[in-house]
Parts: C-alpha cells; structure tokens; sequence
C-alpha cells in the first residue's frame, strides 16, 4: 500500500460559486470532504495546511509547504505528495518546491478553473488523477509535476495560459512530459537535471519589469535607488531592450545588483545574439544574466533561491543560466 498525502492549499478546487455567481471560499474544503474510488494501492491521508486564493501565496508558504513535504518523506514513510493549489500562482509554487525539495518522492500540483459547484467542474477529477500520477512507480525522480487536463506537465516549464480555459496549463516550445488515460500513465520524455538547493529562508525584494517599444532608463534609474536585492526584466525578442535603458541598468549594476533577463515572447529562448546598442550581446557583456526558457516569475524565484543559498555571484550567474 502507497501512502499519499494531499496537502490541499485553497483555491478554486477548494471555492464554490455562490447564489450572486462570484467564486468564493468554503470554510470546509469541498475536495478534501469528497467521496471518491482511490486507486486500489493507495492509503490517503488528507490535510488542510492552507486555505488561501493563490494570489495570497507567498514565498514563505512555499518554504512551509516545502518543509512539510520533507518531513513527510523523512518521517511518515510517504510514497509521494499531491498539493491541490489555486491556479493564478501553481507554476510558481511547483517550480520553487522543484527547485528546493531534494527527494525523488514524486510531488504534483493540481487544481481547477471550475470551483466545486459549478456545471463541468474539474476539481474532482484533476485531484484523482494527481493521485494516480503521485501513486505511479514511474514518477519518482521525475521532478515536481503538474497535472491537469489529462496532461503531465513539469514545474520548471508548464505555465497558466488562458484565463478561464480548463486547457489552460501548457508547456510552451517543449509540450507535456506526459499523458493520463482511463488505464495507464504515459510519460514521453526525459527530464533534464538541474540543481537544486535545500534553504531556510525566502527573503529579499526582486521586481519584475516588462520591457516595450520606446522604454526609457527612467524606471530602472528610481529602482536603483531602491532597497531591492535583484532585478528580472522580461525583454524584446530573444532578449534585447531599447538604448535609453542602458544608463539605468548600468546604474543598477554597479551597486552589485544582478539583473536577469527573460524573454516577453510566449515561445523559445533568450539569448544573447544581437550585437548592437541595447541588443543581447551588448546586455550580456554589460553583466546582465539570461534565464534560458523559464518565464519571468519563475527566474524571479530561481534568483531568490540562489541568494538565500548563499551563493556567490559568479554561481549565481550560472544557476541562472543553466
């Protein structure tokens, strides 16, 4: 017998819609309370460890959930570990507990963009198959999954992508690592190793800005007089910014601030390929770090988990651009 345990964190898998039609929270978790037939294996043990909208989710819950997660595997003999999660930050908190937690358990994140009462709700239905792939021999070591809509995504690349869509996890350039049938669990791919680091804390204040046509340094001229620990910038293409930015970020750099840099497109990767004023290979030579193929809110947290690592900057650079 597997013994699963579901942490259940709130969200719209945990809401129900009321009689004004607005999405609301229960003070009793409707899918943690559900009747369901568990794969014949399986011994679940159910726990409320939040109960928040997943806007309200913060780098120290992650922490709390990843702490959680460890004690489980270290001592309550625990096969794998599902967490039900509003949708708005799932891939966040996936990919900060992928980047985190050191043990091969399988560990999958699910939700729904329908709440529990609503006509085709999908709550249910996502969290039995969370618990089919979290129950899968073939998931361990496999790294933080996301299951939704029959697929099998990976925290580092899956993101949130329609709004209201119950299609609405992809995997943008790669697709999904694998797929879920009525009888079987398919996985299509290899994951690729990266590292991870065991911390003990999230502190630090990292901004986001997204670049667009006409930007000026004005912005990153105030940000550097700013108490912020580091910087991530959502570029043009595969990673270039207008000339008039230059002077801020050169401000920024020069306090030790490090400035990573993603691409604004939906699909492929940064890199520093154009040579003139503003283009990447200018940036990189400048300083500034490319995260290659994760988004801008997951190279924010691999950012934070480098520093409360402790890691010096040139390590920092190479985590980041690994």
């Amino acid at each position: 017998m597997k013994k699963i345990l579901a942490l259940h964190t709130g969200g719209t898998i945990s809401m129900h819609e009321d009689a004004q039609g607005k999405v609301v929270s229960d003070v009793q978790n409707p899918i943690a309370q559900a009747q369901f037939e568990l794969p014949p294996d399986v011994f679940l043990l159910s726990e409320d460890i939040f109960n928040l909208p997943s806007p309200h989710i913060t780098p120290e819950h992650m922490l709390k959930l990843k702490n959680r997660i460890e004690f489980a595997v270290e001592k309550e003999d625990i096969f794998g570990v599902v967490i039900t999660h509003g949708t708005d930050t799932l891939e966040e908190t996936a990919f900060f507990l992928d980047t985190t937690v050191l043990s091969d358990c399988p560990i999958v994140l699910t939700g729904a963009m329908r709440s529990s009462n609503e006509l085709g709700s999908d709550g249910l239905y996502n969290y039995l198959n969370a618990i089919r792939v979290a129950s899968d021999n073939q998931s361990q070591g496999k790294g933080v999954l996301v299951v939704m809509n029959d697929e099998i995504h990976t925290a580092r690349f899956v993101t949130k992508t329609h709004t209201t869509n119950v299609a609405t996890f992809r995997t943008p350039t790669h697709g999904p690592i694998g797929l879920i049938t009525k009888s079987k669990i398919l996985f299509f791919h290899q994951l690729q190793e990266h590292a991870k680091f065991d911390i003990h804390s999230v502190v630090g204040s990292i901004p986001i800005i997204k670049a667009y046509a006409g930007m000026d340094g004005e912005m990153f001229e105030i940000l550097a007089n700013t108490s912020m620990d580091g910087l991530v910038i959502e570029a043009l293409g595969s990673g270039n910014l207008p000339p008039k930015t230059l002077i801020g970020l050169q401000a920024i750099l020069e306090k030790g601030i490090p400035i990573v840099l993603v691409s604004r497109c939906f699909n492929g990767v940064a890199e520093p390929v154009y040579g003139y004023q503003g283009g990447g290979a200018n940036l990189a030579t400048m300083g500034l770090i490319f995260a290659s193929g994760i988004n801008s809110q997951k190279a924010r947290l691999k950012l934070l988990i480098a520093m409360n690592a402790k890691l010096p900057m040139e390590e920092i650079a190479e985590f980041i651009a690994e």
